[in-house]
């Protein structure tokens, strides 16, 4: 962590001062002098101003001891990027293979590389070193994020892109070797956290398009650490079993929205509830949620509030529990195939483990579906969420079940209504204007509830599933179609209509929504026609 950057009475002022539109500006700006002369100098204005400078002053010591953010990066061709990926061949429609090329070509505009200043000399930088270049995310993030970087990975393959993935994926091993776990993002400021683990499935991925299972084996070190670092440092027992909460680790506001958690706070009477809730606020970010009334619990056990209302680190969540049981299968694969049987043992019974306790704590008989389970109140939170089919996505059921639990999941999307929005599914039912409440749509989550139905192999499943991956790419269509841009969220009510609300404005780029398309194309790209306007 940096004084600079992670907390300290520098941040403090210059982020109360709001000098800039959007908070995150500020933590992104390169330091001028070493981090020991700033402090010094900037301690020397505030005596020199009594401890109460104006605006104005800030922005000269801001203009003077800081350089713009992005200066960091440059901007970077990948290597082997190809013109003409294969699974454009797949694409019938020309409108649509066409917005395919499009979409390969926005990865030569997201491609970034670090500037050979920042290994030399990090403690001018609030970004983390690393020693291949990346595929950001776009918009306001201008560095690469921890789980966006699996849907990433899944458009980069799909256009053959095995260098980059490798790279990328190195990336993170890197920051597992170093720091014990993958931040957040690529910044020191997100030091106290993580997201929703998806290293290992990266690694999956690159071995099912590249066959290359040495790669994998080679990084069994990393999946393991980061696996053990969730469940040592995550886990709560649920009614006798070892689960995992998003939890975050660090103290103070979050320096990226500085002075928006500083006001979010001024509710709470005490420090220790300031800081109870800054810890909730970083926590919901670790879930890539946030945020979002999925962590809301209020005085009646409901789902109704704002951002004071956040308990995520009391919901036992299914995403994360299902991730992690993926991940033990997973590395108990990768051992098995380095003829590790002892290893492949142990990591098949820590997987058993976490699927006996999703079926035991998650499942909720009375709704036929796996939900997040509210520690405080000891119950299921009954509320809609894409997660609630996670267990599906990663096999954590019986498959000789899949009938039944088909005709159950089918009657509960069908109770929510979930099939009646033209624009996709949205997050969840409650509109509170959160970005991840309705009515907005993400990609990952459409992506996750697609595989789930097409898991469950029956019949009806698999057209719902199909149905719903139709309609996604198609409604993206039309967005990019009216304005040339792809968005990190859309819209639930609107066929093409792009997302809003939560703390910054509309994002565009856009990786993890680039990403699932070209997935889809390459799968389903022989069946869809661009002239097919689904607007349910």
């Amino acid at each position: 962590s940096s004084e600079v950057y992670c907390y300290g009475n520098l941040l403090h002022t210059i982020q109360m001062a709001k000098l800039f539109e959007d908070s995150k500006t500020f933590v992104d700006m390169r330091l001028n002098n070493p981090p020991a002369k700033t402090l010094e100098d900037f301690e020397a204005l505030m005596t020199a101003k009594n401890n109460t400078p104006t605006a104005e002053d800030l922005k000269k010591f801001v203009d003077e001891y800081f350089s713009p953010k992005g200066t960091e990066l440059t901007a970077w061709d990948p290597t082997d990027w190809k013109e003409h990926p294969k699974f454009l061949d797949n694409v019938i429609d020309a409108d649509l293979k066409q917005w395919g090329q499009d979409l390969n070509n926005i990865w030569k505009q997201l491609g970034r590389k670090m500037v050979d200043d920042v290994s030399k000399r990090p403690e001018l930088y609030s970004i983390i070193p690393v020693p291949n270049p990346v595929i950001v995310p776009g918009g306001r993030f201008i560095e690469f994020y921890y789980w966006d970087s699996y849907w990433i990975v899944r458009g980069l393959l799909y256009c053959e892109m095995y260098d980059t993935v490798r790279g990328m994926i190195n990336n993170f091993k890197s920051m597992v070797q170093r720091i014990g776990f993958i931040p957040n993002g690529g910044r020191v400021y997100y030091w106290g956290r993580s997201q929703p683990p998806y290293l290992t499935s990266m690694v999956k991925s690159y071995v099912e398009f590249t066959n290359d299972y040495q790669f994998a084996i080679d990084s069994l070190d990393e999946l393991e650490h980061e696996f053990e670092f969730f469940m040592n440092n995550h886990s709560v027992q649920v009614k006798g079993h070892d689960m995992a909460v998003y939890r975050d680790s660090s103290t103070g506001p979050r320096p990226e929205s500085y002075s928006e958690d500083v006001e979010s706070a001024k509710v709470f009477q005490t420090d220790a509830e300031k800081e109870d809730h800054w810890s909730e606020l970083k926590s919901a970010a670790e879930s890539g949620m946030d945020f979002s009334s999925r962590w809301f619990i209020d005085s009646a056990g409901g789902n109704s509030g704002n951002l004071t209302n956040l308990k995520c680190r009391s919901v036992v969540p299914v995403d994360l529990n299902s991730l992690l049981y993926w991940n033990a299968k997973l590395i108990a694969e990768f051992h098995t195939k380095a003829g590790n049987t002892a290893k492949a043992a142990t990591y098949e019974e820590k997987a058993q483990k976490l699927f006996v306790a999703i079926k035991e704590v998650l499942w909720n008989p009375n709704v036929g579906v796996w939900q997040d389970f509210d520690l405080i109140n000891q119950k299921h939170r009954d509320y809609f969420v894409p997660t609630n089919l996670w267990p599906l996505w990663v096999k954590a059921f019986n498959t000789t079940e899949s009938k039944n639990i088909s005709e159950s999941v089918l009657a509960y999307i069908k109770k929510n209504k979930l099939d009646s929005f033209p624009g996709g599914v949205p997050n969840t039912l409650n509109p509170t204007g959160e970005q991840w409440d309705y009515p907005n749509v993400w990609a990952p989550m459409q992506y996750g509830m697609v595989q789930a139905l097409l898991n469950l192999e029956t019949v009806d499943a698999r057209k719902l599933g199909l149905d719903w991956a139709y309609r996604w790419v198609l409604s993206n269509f039309k967005a990019y179609r009216d304005d040339l841009h792809m968005y990190e969220k859309y819209n639930a009510e609107v066929f093409g209509g792009h997302g809003g609300g939560g703390e910054y404005g509309v994002q565009t780029g856009f990786g993890w929504s680039n990403g699932v398309i070209i997935e889809w194309l390459a799968k389903y790209g022989r069946e869809l026609s661009s002239g097919n306007n689904c607007t349910c």
